[in-house]
């Protein structure tokens, strides 16, 4: 029984995680959802997304077991500050001023590059979770799913909602994973 709820307790964390970084690609959809887009272009981002969630959190777990077996006791601590830190930048730049320079969703290298500014803070949360040593299978494929669906959701919803509701998922995603790092701290 042990087993199970400590197998449903990571599967939750790793679902939340999920969502908390599907929510930066959500909210910069919406804006290029906003320009107006073709159900192919939404195919085509939200797939690169997902690809994208896939490969930087496992580049990440990578990273993390290396250093979390080089840090020993203390990478829950370092772990846990870097979940902070990155969950207190999205809060800070989901309110700040300044746009984002737009994208051309309809160039390929464009998409590539914005599904990889959307991805980057996979990789800093699968160094976290490689150094807690979670599930590599379980938590990449849930990362990439969310991350596409994320995106899906954000360009259908930019495509007929206002700008505001992007920047308020941005800081809902920044303040799960500030939750969870200061859970593993503490």
């Amino acid at each position: 029984m042990d087993y199970a709820t400590t197998q449903f307790g990571q599967l939750v964390t790793i679902t939340v995680m999920s969502v908390a970084l599907g929510m930066d690609a959500f909210s910069l959809s919406v804006g290029i959802g906003m320009k107006g887009v073709r159900r192919f272009d939404i195919a085509r981002i939200s797939g690169l997304i997902a690809i994208f969630h896939i490969l930087m959190p496992l580049l990440g777990m990578f990273t993390g077991l290396y250093v979390g077996h080089l840090l020993g006791a203390i990478a829950r601590y370092v772990s846990g500050g870097l979940l902070v830190l990155l969950g207190a930048h999205m809060v800070w730049a989901s309110f700040r001023e300044e746009g984002a320079r737009p994208i051309d969703h309809t160039r390929l290298w464009g998409v590539v590059l914005f599904a990889l500014s959307v991805s980057v803070d996979s990789f800093s949360v699968g160094v976290s979770l490689g150094m807690f040593r979670s599930s590599l299978l379980l938590t990449v494929l849930t990362f990439g799913f969310f991350g596409g669906l994320m995106s899906v959701v954000g360009l259908w919803l930019g495509s007929r909602v206002g700008r505001n509701l992007g920047d308020y998922g941005e800081a809902l995603g920044g303040a799960i994973l500030l939750a969870f790092g200061l859970m593993f701290i503490f």
